[in-house]
């Protein structure tokens, strides 16, 4: 059974999925895929696993030093869960583009491309703590982004990124 959490943020209303175990989604209310992949049978419930969730999401948003990752368990291909992977060591305060994702996953020995690695990013069922807001387009693009492109900027801006190389497109589907 997942058990589901609502939390408030900043960036509104999140929510929170796990397994009992390990995070299985967080997503920013009204995001593209919201709560992709529940099932019907969610219950609210409190977890160990949202608590850790939660320190983490509350030190994230107060600049505080970060305490580790609660434990993750992202549903998806084996090669969503290798982009997610990498997503993860993005540092903080950091952005990477499609393409030298595609580039590390390459050299770490799973077939990719920018465009393929766009899709599995934006299919990252764990927004924040999956950080796939520290991905940006070639030429700095901030493209897409499930949660918003004001998200994207607001979570960058909160980890302190330098914004004056990056642009918000003005037209195309990653709007």
């Amino acid at each position: 059974m997942t058990a589901v959490h609502a939390l408030p943020s900043p960036v509104g209303q999140l929510t929170l999925a796990a397994d009992g175990q390990a995070i299985t989604g967080l997503w920013l209310e009204g995001q593209k895929y919201f709560c992709a992949g529940l099932s019907e049978d969610v219950k609210e419930k409190d977890l160990p696993v949202f608590s850790q969730a939660e320190a983490y999401l509350a030190a994230y948003f107060s600049g505080s030093p970060l305490p580790p990752l609660p434990p993750l368990r992202p549903a998806g291909t084996a090669f969503q869960r290798a982009v997610w992977a990498r997503l993860t060591e993005i540092p903080y305060g950091q952005t990477r583009t499609y393409g030298a994702l595609a580039a590390e996953l390459r050299r770490r020995g799973t077939a990719a491309a920018p465009r393929a690695v766009g899709a599995a990013v934006g299919r990252n069922p764990i927004s924040i703590l999956i950080p796939c807001h520290r991905v940006v387009g070639a030429g700095g693009s901030l493209t897409g982004y499930a949660g918003g492109l004001e998200r994207k900027r607001f979570l960058l801006e909160l980890e302190g990124v330098d914004l004056t190389g990056l642009h918000t497109p003005t037209h195309g589907t990653a709007l």
